[in-house]
């Protein structure tokens, strides 16, 4: 290293001064990396094949593919999907095959951002990965088996690197303090574990952000009579400020699903606290509540069709209100939903009718049901046999309506939970009332 590198070096950030050289310095996920494991060896015998490091941001990935860098006896080649193209790709290929055939050294390339790539760009790769002169590390936020090629991915051994523990994020703030060379171990500096504890749970895991938030918070509080930096909870706290929450496509969906099965599950604590975080990670508003309208009547339905009232309610609020102030409109929805009693009717209902929609056999609607609104409609027959329901007691006379190819079919059935109970027992009353009128025909 060089002056102008060592220089450089000295001051770059400290989240990247402290990245770990080598394996026993890496922090967290002993599930992959810890002794014995398969991804050890893998790096310590310089035999990784190609593989995809995937999970939250400032959790290990690029740090492990670094450390790869630093063991495997292999040409390194690193790129970022976001700003290369086919033809930077392409580059490193014809290097990798000269490389190997002169020398036979095989290249390592480390792809940051891989789920980046289109799919030109992944299948641009997969000659030269059959061919074996070139291994893939990807590094990504995204699954990958959502947001990126099956082709690349059937190549790949897949890691997940898991969110690290409050614990691992404490370690890495003492190693920086602690660190003379790399870090502020030359400074005194007095961090107590409140402060420090602060920081390490507002970052929820990401270590780049609490190193950043110590980092500030030692630059910009100046020495005491006694030439310590002493960090306090408040300055802590101005440092990091807000928890910082990454909703990537998959945590969206999953934390949308959650949010939904506790609407379904009548837990409104749980729902609430799915919805705040959805809030919390910048989730649009209006996706919560079209959710909302329809839960209340997919999982209440009429067992307290005021639920579906209250769903709209929040969703105009949204409109009217916009947030913050509409959370608690929405909250009150959310709650009410909840707390109510469940019936899943309309949606088996309407599930059973779509099927017979879609299998039963096209026939004419039947000549009683038709029409007569207009004119001549009356001499065609339609209309003929027709009994106005108005005219009979209690407003109801047995009388066909279903199409002839799903005579007999049943989609309705109420069930006896809150106020559907009484539409069960009206309901039960006019099915025995046709029964009775049909078996005389």
């Amino acid at each position: 290293m060089d002056l102008f590198t060592a220089g450089a070096k000295k001051k770059a950030p400290l989240a990247d001064r402290m990245r770990p050289r080598k394996l026993p310095e890496f922090i967290g996920q002993t599930h992959i990396v810890g002794p014995g494991r398969l991804l050890r060896r893998a790096i310590e015998t310089d035999s990784l094949t190609s593989s995809i490091f995937w999970g939250p941001p400032g959790c290990g990935k690029t740090t492990l593919a670094s450390i790869i860098a630093n063991v495997t006896g292999a040409h390194f080649e690193k790129l970022n999907a976001v700003t290369s193209g086919v033809k930077e790709v392409r580059e490193v290929i014809a290097s990798a095959e000269s490389r190997l055939k002169l020398y036979g050294v095989s290249t390592l390339l480390l792809l940051d951002e891989c789920h980046r790539w289109s799919k030109t760009q992944s299948d641009s790769i997969l000659p030269a990965l059959e061919a074996g002169g070139l291994r893939f590390v990807g590094s990504t936020t995204e699954n990958p088996m959502i947001a990126m090629t099956g082709a690349i991915v059937s190549r790949c051994r897949l890691f997940q690197i898991m969110p690290l523990a409050t614990e691992d994020v404490l370690l890495a703030l003492r190693h920086a303090l602690e660190d003379a060379e790399r870090g502020f171990g030359e400074k005194t500096i007095d961090m107590g574990e409140e402060a420090s504890m602060h920081i390490a749970r507002t970052a929820n895991g990401d270590i780049r952000v609490a190193l950043n938030a110590l980092e500030l918070a030692v630059l910009t509080t100046p020495p005491d009579d006694r030439g310590v930096t002493v960090i306090t909870p408040e300055i802590a706290a101005e440092s990091i400020q807000q928890k910082v929450m990454v909703v990537d496509e998959e945590q969206y969906y999953n934390m949308l699903s959650a949010f939904c099965k506790s609407l379904r599950g009548s837990d409104a604590d749980a729902a609430l606290a799915w919805f705040a975080r959805m809030i919390y990670g910048g989730v649009d508003p209006r996706v919560i509540v079209r959710r909302m309208i329809a839960h209340a009547s997919e999982d209440v339905g009429l067992a307290n069709p005021q639920a579906l009232v209250q769903a709209i309610a929040a969703a105009q609020a949204l409109e009217f209100n916009g947030m913050p102030e509409a959370r608690l409109n929405i909250a009150q929805a959310i709650i009410y939903i909840c707390e109510s009693s469940k019936s899943n009717s309309v949606l088996t209902a309407v599930e059973r009718a779509y099927r017979d929609a879609e299998g039963s056999k096209d026939e004419p609607v039947p000549i009683h049901l038709r029409d007569t609104s207009y004119k001549g409609a009356k001499q065609l027959g339609h209309g003929k046999g027709y009994l106005y329901a108005h005219d009979f007691p209690g407003h109801f006379v047995p009388q066909k309506y279903m199409p002839p190819s799903c005579e007999g079919h049943v989609y309705y059935e109420p069930s006896t939970e809150g106020q559907e109970a009484k539409i069960k027992e009206n309901h039960d009353k006019r099915e025995e009332a046709k029964r009775i009128a049909f078996a005389q025909d």
